[in-house]
């Protein structure tokens, strides 16, 4: 996964006032291996 990506996803958490997100990339053999959870101020 891209670092612009996980940036991209901090941000709208910030924005949105969420405390978790996930980051999916649907380019890896299996899904699992491309599901990131990213955690804002927690």
């Amino acid at each position: 996964m891209s670092v612009i990506h996980l940036a991209q996803t901090l941000t709208y958490l910030k924005l949105g006032n969420y405390k978790l997100g996930l980051l999916i990339n649907f380019n890896e053999v299996l899904l699992k291996n491309g599901i990131r959870r990213v955690v804002n101020n927690l």
